[in-house]
């Protein structure tokens, strides 16, 4: 659970921004949207192999493009 105070003579947008920002750090969207649909065992273990693979793929391309 994330919750700013609001400081004397504070604008809303302020608060509004240091809140965002706090739920941002702390990862409550990501995990949400990640929770919003059951996903079957097989698509979450797909959907990890995938991007294991664009890593690595990212990774080589990298090192790659960094020594030549």
């Amino acid at each position: 659970m994330s919750d700013v105070v609001l400081d004397e003579r504070e604008s809303f947008e302020s608060l509004l921004r240091r809140f965002n920002k706090k739920v941002q750090q702390a990862g409550i969207l990501a995990e949400f949207r990640r929770r919003e649909h059951y996903e079957r065992p097989c698509i979450t273990r797909k959907k990890k192999a995938a991007v294991k693979r664009r890593k690595t793929a990212r990774s080589t391309r990298t090192s790659s493009t960094r020594s030549g």
